[in-house]
């Protein structure tokens, strides 16, 4: 299990964390609103709101959903880092693992 943070304004959030879960990229996200960032930009000062994305995603389906994040991310340089925990409760990750799995057909009758 992966954990990738990815900071994004707020208006976009939602709609990012939604999209990734539905098209099962990621397993779940947590969206931390109402961080202050303080930043350099092309030679300009900034400081904007935004929030944090903490999305868990498999290491097999990483390479898919970062690819998909970039797509959808508004930010023309988003901050995406993806770290890999030491430690994580071997259930949740079981259940990660889960919920990334295409759903099962549906049998017709």
């Amino acid at each position: 299990m992966l954990l990738v943070l990815c900071n994004t304004p707020p208006d976009h959030s939602k709609a990012i964390a939604r999209k990734l879960v539905s098209e099962r990229l990621a397993a779940c996200v947590n969206l931390i609103p109402g961080l202050v960032s303080f930043y350099w930009w092309k030679e300009r000062f900034c400081e904007e709101g935004e929030d944090t994305l903490l999305i868990k995603v498999s290491k097999e389906g990483h390479a898919k959903m970062y690819a998909r994040l970039l797509e959808i991310h508004p930010y023309s340089v988003p901050e995406i880092v993806t770290i890999e925990p030491d430690k994580v409760n071997e259930a949740y990750r079981q259940w990660v693992h889960e919920a990334l799995l295409p759903p099962a057909p549906v049998e017709e009758t």
